[in-house]
């Protein structure tokens, strides 16, 4: 890491600050530290957004600062409630209205990736979809064995996008590094451990084998559900910058005009996605974690969902699931004292604070939203009163559920546009319920016990492992001082084997007392 990345950097912050980024940040429900920044920002604003207000080239600013950047940007457009309906307009072109790269290259790419496979792909059409870090057409896949030719999308990388990411990203650990160090207040937020997360999933999104693979795998999660449906993959026809699945046709599910005209209820739509995608989220611990309108469609003729481009995928353990859910139904249920322990439980609040009053500042965003519709309820200010609370009681990030809060962000955002008037407690009780219930009947107290003897079982089968280290340090030592007495290897095996008794005695305990 070096002057590049610093600079890369600051051309950044200059290019948004120029461009009005920082105009569209509600000053008033910031911190005084975040305030006075924003306000320093937009010294250097241009002056016809002061005089008018209207941000105009901040989409293309971000398309010219690098994907990542436009990562940021697909994320605001999901969130008028919060940039504004005009600024999330204007962003929501990066989603897939991007500009393609030269079409002249997509033959030799392929032939390069897919090799003489490549020619089982006909009919190659123009970018039907372009984004951040790959464009899309449709071909025709040559029929085997006497069945017809198939629809497919083909999914390419853009040529050099690697070194473009890899350049925003030295530049995000810059940033990160640089505000730990002088700015010790946001050393609690981890923003270097948050780049490291969001590196290693978007690393991941650079190779679309790793997409396939993760299509293929919620494809077996979600077989036995309605209402969410996915592509399948062609495996024959994937490589590292190309990822070749069926065809879906489908409305895009921002162009609300036609989901009317379809005769689709648009209320039942939202419902529907945000609780397929809390059921992702905390039944199976992986889900689509970039659900922008660009990668969402409803099949006109079902109503089901249909989600593409699974390059960011998000995975969370059992403890992080059962975080989440308990979240939630004590928002559902207005039991603010349990979403404040999970808190304290998860490490998200230091134990050093108090759980009464944090149970109290949790009582103070909960409450105002009770019973209200989405289009009563300012985000903006909400976001607000959580930043401020996070800095009052000292709460630490955990870098693992940043893409899990960041998808969230998202769903909920194309869920309200679909539905103005969405209930999300209402919306998502029924999945949350039925998991907690789960959880706390026979089949969840059974993986409770299942993951506990596998825990046991590793310990005990590390016991030998242990005896034999032990042995080969106490020789060592033996060598080293052979004038000052040392422990007899009888002993050192005494006491391994002590060991081995308290865990078989552990597992005993659990067995039959659990």
């Amino acid at each position: 890491m070096g002057l590049a990345d610093y600079a890369r950097l600051a051309r950044a912050g200059y290019v948004l600050a120029r461009e009005g980024a920082f105009s569209v940040v509600e000053e008033k429900h910031l911190p005084p530290g975040a305030r006075a920044g924003v306000r320093l920002a937009r010294l250097i604003e241009r002056p016809e957004i002061k005089r008018t207000g209207r941000v105009e080239r901040l989409t293309r600013a971000l398309n010219r600062l690098g994907p990542t950047y436009v990562k940021f940007g697909q994320t605001l457009a999901t969130r008028p409630d919060v940039v504004g309906a005009d600024i999330a307009g204007d962003l929501s072109a990066l989603q897939d209205r991007m500009t393609p790269f030269d079409p002249d290259l997509v033959p030799d790419i392929l032939r390069e990736a897919l090799g003489e496979r490549a020619d089982d792909l006909t009919a190659l059409s123009a970018p039907l979809a372009a984004a951040s870090i790959a464009q899309v057409h449709s071909a025709q896949l040559k029929p085997l064995r006497g069945a017809r030719a198939k629809k497919v999308a083909v999914k390419m990388l853009r040529p050099g996008i690697a070194s473009r990411f890899y350049a925003d990203i030295g530049s995000f650990y810059a940033a990160g590094r640089f505000a730990e160090r002088l700015l010790p207040a946001t050393r609690r937020l981890k923003p270097t451990d948050v780049v490291k997360t969001l590196d290693h999933s978007a690393r991941l999104e650079l190779d679309l084998r790793l997409e396939a693979a993760a299509i293929s795998e919620f494809a077996e999660n979600i077989k036995n559900d309605e209402g969410f449906v996915i592509p399948e993959v062609s495996w024959d026809h994937t490589a590292e910058n190309v990822l070749t699945t069926s065809w879906v046709e489908g409305i895009p599910i921002r162009n609300h005009a036609a989901i009317d005209r379809a005769g689709l209820d648009r209320r039942k739509l939202a419902a529907t996605l945000l609780q397929n995608f809390l059921r992702h989220a905390i039944r199976d611990g992986f889900f689509h974690a970039d659900m922008h309108p660009g990668n969402l469609f409803v099949d006109p003729r079902s109503g089901d969902i249909i989600a593409v481009d699974f390059g960011i995928m998000g995975r969370i353990n059992r403890s992080e699931r059962r975080f989440l859910a308990d979240i939630l139904y004590g928002f559902i249920t207005r039991d603010y004292r349990m979403v404040a322990q999970r808190h304290f439980d998860i490490g998200y609040v230091p134990e050093t604070q108090s759980v009464d009053d944090f149970s109290l500042a949790i009582r103070s965003i909960g409450e105002p939203l009770h019973g209200r519709t989405a289009t009563e309820i300012s985000m903006a200010r909400v976001l607000g009163q959580l930043f401020a609370i996070t800095e009052l009681f000292d709460m630490q990030t955990r870098p693992e559920l940043v893409l899990l809060q960041k998808s969230m962000v998202l769903v909920e955002g194309v869920a309200r546009a679909l539905d103005p008037d969405l209930d999300i407690w209402t919306v998502a009780e029924p999945v949350v319920g039925e998991w907690l219930r789960r959880e706390q009947g026979p089949l969840g107290k059974f993986e409770d016990l299942r993951e506990s003897l596998e825990t046991l079982g590793t310990a005990a089968r590390r016991v030998p492992l242990l005896i034999a280290e032990a042995e080969i340090v106490l020789a060592d030592e033996r060598a080293r001082k052979r004038t000052q007495p040392v422990l007899p290897p009888a002993l050192v095996q005494a006491i391994g084997w002590l060991g081995a008794g308290v865990l078989l005695l552990a597992f005993i305990r659990l067995l039959f007392f659990w």
